[in-house]
């Protein structure tokens, strides 16, 4: 891949990033979005992406995904460039000041400004503790769900026992050839619809249940054939398959950031509170992955945070340019970034 050289990249396409893209369009900085996760929404949409929300400005209730999608209409108007499934490896401080910052899908960019929006790190699936299971990952191993997978006639074992583990199996039960649900206790953490449904189905001898731990995997002509688990008596026995989907959740990482230079404070980056810049100048830090005095680790001090931010990353991007407060309502310059005409 060439190299892109951009105004601003920001490391998270959650609620935060989302909003941090809006409030630099507003200041005519484009920007870049990379996200480790294969969509916009971040921990939002991947731990709560249909529980309701209260507390966001106006919006008396919301999902998770509702709000995801609301900011991503909102940001339309300026267009940034998104690159999912990867995550930022590397940042380097260039000559003239700027950020050469690269990803672990081979993208680079050449960057004035850079954002961490990224939460409480990458979120990342939590792998299965099998050894050298992961050499499958991608042809018979999933840890999300891929698109264009056909499970007609296939043998699916799904491992996880939140919603959407659940709903997977469900949904595999009419196509597949078997679908086995595999979980280290009979207790799940679905909600009581779903589990009611998956209840039938095992009832009905269409959903197997298994309650064990995985100890190993057969393959066979190269193709991932079963998964070896281990039940509470210590018995061993084979879970025959042509996919596995392990749905068990996800786990925040601090990853590459942890080597960026930045001060940090028991895993967060430390901010000004007058920009949010970081240590680094032209590295801001927007959302639960900074902290300063009197933090709060809520969407809406999030949002407030990218406003000042912006301001910031407009001092270095425009340092030519007087840099003046302006309101939606009322400016002309803002009403035509936006693509609106004043009522």
């Amino acid at each position: 891949m060439g190299l892109t050289e951009t105004d601003s990249v920001i490391v998270g396409a959650g609620p935060v990033g989302l909003f941090q893209v809006f409030q630099l369009g507003l200041q005519e900085i484009a920007a870049h979005v990379v996200d480790a996760l294969p969509c916009a929404g971040g921990q939002c949409v991947e731990l709560y992406g249909d529980k309701p929300i209260y507390d966001i400005p106006g919006i008396k209730v919301c999902t998770g995904r509702e709000l995801v999608e609301r900011l991503l209409d909102q940001l339309q108007p300026f267009k940034p460039q998104f690159h999912f499934s990867e995550v930022v490896s590397s940042v380097e401080r260039q000559p003239d000041g700027r950020l050469l910052v690269g990803t672990s899908g081979g993208s680079q960019f050449l960057t004035k400004t850079l954002f961490i929006a990224a939460g409480v790190g990458a979120f990342l699936p939590r792998k299965l503790k099998v050894d050298g299971i992961d050499a499958y990952e991608g042809r018979g191993l999933f840890y999300r769900i891929p698109e264009g997978v056909d499970v007609a006639g296939k043998r699916i074992v799904v491992t996880g026992d939140d919603d959407f583990a659940l709903e997977t199996a469900i949904q595999c039960v009419p196509r597949a050839a078997s679908v086995a649900l595999l979980h280290r206790r009979d207790s799940f953490r679905a909600g009581e619809d779903t589990l009611a449904r998956m209840r039938a189905l095992q009832a009905a001898g269409k959903l197997q249940v298994v309650i064990a731990q995985p100890a190993g995997f057969r393959e066979h002509g190269g193709k991932l054939a079963a998964l070896q688990v281990v039940d509470a008596a210590a018995k061993a026995h084979d879970l025959p398959l042509d996919l596995l989907y392990a749905l068990l959740g996800i786990s925040p990482k601090l990853g590459p950031v942890a080597d960026w230079g930045l001060d940090l404070e028991r895993k967060q980056v430390k901010v000004d509170t007058e920009s949010f810049v970081t240590s680094e100048p032209g590295i801001f830090a927007v959302g639960d992955i900074n902290t300063y005095p009197g933090k709060k680790k809520l969407i809406a001090c999030g949002f407030h945070e990218c406003v000042l931010a912006a301001f910031g990353a407009a001092a270095i991007v425009y340092p030519d340019r007087k840099h003046q407060l302006q309101y939606t309502t009322t400016s002309p310059r803002l009403h035509e970034l936006l693509g609106v005409s004043p009522g």
